[in-house]
């Protein structure tokens, strides 16, 4: 067994084993060994996976619930609004540029840093792999995508943005296009403002 996969329960690997896909399988353990997460769960499109994250959003803090049953809502920090532009990069090809207003940073020399801002963000933490759709599922359209996440939030909002694309992923074994995408929340300060920290690639 490899080091990586020691982070998951058995039923949890035979999910991703379930895919047939050797890129998922490469972006999960480069993502599991960079972040060190205590455990991985792995989201498929089940109600009972759908539902364990949407129960850990409202036990972690993250959500809270209304008074609407299964109605829940979450409030980013004061000083979280909009995107921080600054701090936004643009990773590029050596060479290239994408005018002044634009932070563009060499591919290279971005993803450098952004490996070195991930290392061991998500210890102490639950890792989560979901699996979303963009366009609808079996259309020419369907790009499936591969969201890793330590934000239980997060993890659950994007089933009001995309399709879920587990199923989608497993018919096509291996075939196709996979956009990859890894986020953490990373330290979060007393004022309940996250300080997040991603990479995605295709």
């Amino acid at each position: 067994m490899d080091a990586w996969s020691e982070k998951f329960a058995p039923e949890e690997m035979k999910k991703l084993d379930d895919l047939g896909d050797e890129r998922v399988l490469a972006f999960v353990a480069e993502a599991v060994e960079l972040c060190q997460p205590e455990s991985v769960l792995v989201c498929t499109d089940s109600a009972e996976d759908l539902a364990e994250v949407r129960r850990m959003a409202v036990e972690a803090g993250e959500e809270r619930k209304l008074a609407v049953e299964g109605h829940t809502c979450h409030f980013d920090g004061p000083l979280d609004q909009g995107r921080d532009k600054a701090n936004t990069k643009y990773l590029v090809p050596e060479g290239t540029g994408l005018g002044r207003s634009l932070n563009a940073v060499e591919r290279e020399e971005g993803l450098a840093e952004i490996r070195g801002l991930l290392r061991g963000t998500m210890a102490g933490r639950t890792m989560i792999v979901r699996f979303l759709c963009l366009a609808p599922t079996g259309s020419e359209f369907a790009i499936p995508a591969l969201q890793i996440t330590d934000s239980w939030y997060v993890a659950h909002s994007e089933s009001l943005l995309y399709r879920e694309g587990y199923e989608e992923l497993r018919r096509r074994k291996g075939e196709g296009p996979l956009f990859r995408f890894l986020h953490s929340a990373g330290a979060l300060e007393e004022a309940s403002r996250a300080t997040s920290t991603s990479a995605a690639s295709t």
